[in-house]
């Protein structure tokens, strides 16, 4: 496997978080963690959308290293670890609130999900508090 050659960031803080976050992927696995509660790989790995194992594990690792999500042992399975957002990963709630509230306006899928969305427009505050306040284990 080769490395890539990472582009010198420009400075613009959307640059920045699109570096971070900028990808489907990233930002299906923060949900995951932040809204749905997943923690260990298998978890993400079942999410709704079908993520494949080596991409899944890339994004881990690029979130760990961006300081977003932390690894750590899982204290009831000595050979599997748990993911939990960091505070800058918990930071992120605004967005994801945002995202949501866009994505449930403009969404055509035959079957939406809309229990976020009303959960979000009904409370915004509450819901990214809940992220926001997130301890180590608990959503």
């Amino acid at each position: 496997m080769s490395k890539t050659t990472k582009r010198a960031l420009s400075g613009c803080p959307i640059d920045y978080a699109l570096s971070v976050v900028g990808d489907g992927w990233t930002l299906l696995i923060i949900r995951d963690i932040a809204i749905k509660g997943a923690r260990t790989y298998a978890e993400l790995l079942e999410g709704w959308e079908g993520i494949s194992t080596n991409i899944l594990a890339q994004r881990l690792r690029h979130l760990e290293e961006a300081g977003v999500l932390e690894k750590r042992k899982n204290p009831t399975n000595w050979r599997s670890f748990n993911y939990e957002l960091t505070p800058k990963g918990r930071d992120l709630a605004p967005l994801l609130s945002e995202l949501i509230l866009w994505g449930g306006k403009y969404n055509k899928a035959e079957n939406p999900m809309t229990d976020t969305v009303t959960q979000v427009r009904s409370d915004r505050v509450g819901f990214e508090r809940n992220i926001l306040d997130a301890e180590s284990g608990e959503n």
